[in-house]
């Protein structure tokens, strides 16, 4: 009876972590895909930055893919929960105990270390033996879309399931803080994988936030696999020498630049004699 108890107690908790998960990538792929490849395509005719369009039997490979992710995900996603209960992963559950500042502080922290966790682990995973071993299914979408998001071989699902319960070993974060990490995970993974170039120009078509990676960016690492290996940021690929060489030409072509503020000339006023 205890042992029924138990697998139970487990679960509950992986059949409620799985419902989450799954929620999150159907919402956050399904969702830019219904907006952004369908809804706005029309629109967005013009920051299409492929020409052709993925056919329908790679959607569902990469579905189907992932749902396996989500399945790794969920397990590690049980375990975090696991740790917490055992007072071994330090969760807290209210924001006051360490107060606002810091949870904008270890959102922050989630988010970055991730991004540096991403790119070093995506940069092992190039190397040839592990790349046809754990990376490989990843780049057969070579024209990827939102559901490429997760379509990851085992290994590449469980490399990157790791970096949270990891450092949550070391960094005490509430429940919200997590939350939001995972969220912006999902939409910049997913929006990333977009096929349309939705992030903004400057005057010069530059990006116009330029220490972030954009849609382009990310898409021209699955058509030319050593360069832009970075997920949030354009940091480590800079500071390695990583990027593409030809990124801002490529994004300037498909990009929308801010348009420039439009200033009036004074009207002159005529002087008449009286």
């Amino acid at each position: 009876m205890e042992d029924q108890c138990i697998y139970s107690y487990l679960a509950g908790i992986f059949s409620g972590v799985l419902a989450t998960d799954f929620l999150r990538y159907a919402i956050g792929a399904g969702g830019v895909y219904l907006i952004v490849n369908m809804t706005l395509a029309a629109r967005l005719r013009s920051r299409k930055i492929r020409a052709d369009s993925p056919p329908g039997a790679q959607i569902v490979r990469e579905i189907l893919a992932s749902l396996r992710t989500v399945l790794v995900f969920a397990l590690n996603g049980t375990l975090i929960v696991l740790g917490a209960e055992a007072g071994v992963v330090p969760i807290y559950t209210e924001i006051q105990t360490i107060g606002w500042p810091y949870l904008v502080f270890s959102t922050a922290v989630l988010i970055v270390a991730h991004d540096a966790w991403f790119y070093w682990s995506h940069r092992l995973l190039h190397y040839p033996p592990l790349y046809r071993r754990f990376h490989r299914l990843h780049h057969r979408s070579h024209n990827p879309t939102p559901f490429t998001s997760y379509s990851f071989d085992l290994g590449e699902a469980a490399a990157n399931a790791i970096y949270l319960p990891l450092i949550l070993l070391v960094l005490p974060a509430h429940p919200v803080a997590i939350l939001i990490f995972v969220t912006h995970m999902m939409l910049r993974n997913a929006i990333g994988h977009s096929g349309y170039e939705l992030f903004p120009a400057n005057r010069n078509g530059r990006p116009l936030f330029d220490w972030m990676t954009t849609v382009t960016h990310h898409d021209l690492h699955h058509g030319h696999a050593g360069y832009n290996l970075g997920l949030y940021f354009t940091w480590w690929d800079r500071l390695m020498g990583t990027e593409h060489p030809d990124y801002h030409d490529a994004f300037r072509k498909v990009a929308c630049p801010i348009p420039s503020p439009r200033i009036r000339a004074p009207q002159r006023i005529s002087e008449t004699s009286e």
